[in-house]
């Protein structure tokens, strides 16, 4: 699997601004295209409403772990757990900051956000 040098910034519970139902199948069919195409992000950053998607109940678990199984670091903001009473719920990705998100983002060659 090659990794490529970018990161994808989720900041949303899915992809777009229209009826929450196509924003979830959009974001699922981006993540499962992603993993079909072998040409995987380095990091894949989590926070605000994005947070929501690596929790208990999510309907994109099963395509995050197959990103962390091929070697995608998924980083999900502290502060944004902490604020929707979501740190117990984690089910996949690492806790990391705001110190991470801004890392992940200098060291790339692209910063792509949903």
């Amino acid at each position: 699997m090659n990794k490529s040098p970018f990161v994808i910034l989720v900041t949303h519970t899915g992809m777009g601004s229209g009826d929450p139902d196509l924003q979830i199948k959009l974001i699922r069919k981006y993540f499962s295209l992603l993993l079909e195409s072998r040409m995987l992000p380095s990091v894949v950053c989590f926070y605000t409403d994005g947070v929501k998607l690596v929790v208990e109940g999510s309907p994109v678990l099963e395509e995050l772990h197959l990103l962390e199984q091929q070697g995608v670091r998924l980083v999900v903001c502290s502060t944004c757990l902490e604020f929707y009473g979501l740190q117990n719920q984690m089910k996949a990705g690492i806790v990391g900051g705001m110190p991470d998100i801004i890392a992940a983002q200098w060291t790339a060659e692209k910063v792509i956000t949903l």
